[in-house]
């Protein structure tokens, strides 16, 4: 009698056991400023068993109500969430997270104001430096070619002048575009600004055309220049969409 006792407890406790291991599939997103949440780890602190986040920010891991789910990635702050049987009613679980944000140390520029290419003697002083375009347009119309100085005169006739100033700005031109290929790869022309792959080139010639872009371009303000792209990216994909009716 003493056994079937035994044997009807143990298997009470056993099955008892069983429900409450059993676990439920958890299906979540994570929300961030960022279109980067992919590989962000999400792990069970009870079973200690983890998965990472897939493109978009979407998971599935096994949880049970009362357990707590970490989420840890480099580009983002961690945090802890004790899961309530209601996120398991939902059809996604939605997890807020922050954008780490490094702070570098303080950074001290000395500035040494009297060392310079004319101080060392590598360049004379007052020289302007010129691009190759432009040395040809400054000598065609400086008349130093010529002793008699005609060939500022017969260059303006010729259209020579006109041609050298139009060099000069294809050369800025192809300035520009090498600056957009060296900041910005193209993920960010189609997943950020949503530019047809087909249509990068000509957008990229489009934005250059605006003095405003080239102006923020040069001076390597990243913010403004990208601001500016998201500007510019509206507009051109309304040409495409009138060209394309």
């Amino acid at each position: 009698m003493r056994t079937v006792i035994a044997v009807f407890f143990l298997l009470v406790f056993t099955n008892g056991f069983a429900q409450e291991t059993a676990k439920v599939k958890l299906n979540g997103k994570i929300n961030a400023n960022s279109n980067d949440l992919e590989g962000i780890y999400v792990v069970n602190l009870k079973t200690e068993k983890s998965v990472i986040t897939e493109k978009g920010g979407f998971f599935t891991i096994e949880a049970n109500p009362g357990e707590t789910l970490m989420f840890s990635s480099m580009q983002f702050k961690g945090i802890q969430i004790c899961l309530e049987p209601i996120d398991f009613q939902k059809e996604l679980f939605f997890v807020k997270m922050e954008q780490m944000i490094t702070q570098l140390p303080e950074v001290i520029i000395l500035r040494y104001d009297n060392i310079n290419a004319v101080s060392l003697g590598i360049v004379p002083p007052g020289m302007k430096h010129y691009t190759p375009a432009e040395r040809k347009y400054v000598t065609a119309t400086s008349g130093k070619m010529n002793p008699m100085g005609l060939d500022p005169l017969i260059n303006m006739f010729s259209g020579r002048t006109a041609m050298l100033k139009k060099e000069i700005e294809v050369e800025k031109k192809e300035f520009y575009l090498q600056k957009l290929d060296d900041r910005f790869d193209k993920h960010h022309f189609v997943d950020i600004l949503k530019i047809p792959v087909e249509y990068i080139k000509g957008f990229e010639y489009y934005i250059v055309e605006n003095e405003r872009f080239t102006t923020s371009l040069n001076s390597k303000n990243k913010t403004m220049t990208e601001f500016l792209m998201t500007q510019l990216a509206t507009k051109y994909l309304e040409i495409i969409a009138c060209e394309n009716e």
